[in-house]
């Protein structure tokens, strides 16, 4: 098979971590650089559940490719 047969699995735990991690960031250190219409700081609740979600996939990514 291309790539490997845990292809999926490898692109699952790529894709929520960085949905986590990168939500987190935005978070933690929001952007320095403004335009017109930017907001200052994300909303809140959207980050956490996209932070919740990203965390979710990448652990059952990661049992998957444990198992």
């Amino acid at each position: 098979m291309f790539l490997g047969e845990d292809l999926l699995g490898w692109l699952l735990l790529a894709l929520g971590g960085a949905m986590a991690v990168g939500n987190a960031m935005a978070l933690i250190r929001p952007p320095a650089g403004l335009d017109d219409g930017d907001l200052e700081r994300p909303p809140i609740w959207r980050s956490v559940l996209y932070i919740v979600l990203g965390t979710a996939a990448a652990l059952w990514a990661l049992a998957t490719l444990v198992d």
